[in-house]
């Protein structure tokens, strides 16, 4: 599966507005699982590729759905 750029926006609009919606700033994400807030930043704007480790820490932290994240790769 081929990921379109309109997916990938989708996904990472969906990352920060979770983060927007736990009440937490990037400098308290980055704290809160060992990176920097620099790092947090270019992986909502899709500068720098999130790994699975890192997702799953952001994802129990956000406490949000899967579905919440993976809708933009559903089919229309």
């Amino acid at each position: 599966m081929k990921v379109t750029d309109r997916q990938k926006k989708k996904f990472l609009q969906s990352l920060k507005q979770a983060r927007i919606e736990a009440g937490l700033t990037q400098s308290e994400v980055a704290r809160k699982i060992g990176k920097s807030q620099s790092f947090i930043s270019k992986v909502e704007l899709g500068i720098t590729s999130l790994e699975v480790e890192v997702f799953l820490r952001l994802y129990q932290l956000y406490d949000k759905p899967a579905a919440y994240f993976f809708s933009a790769f559903s089919p229309k």
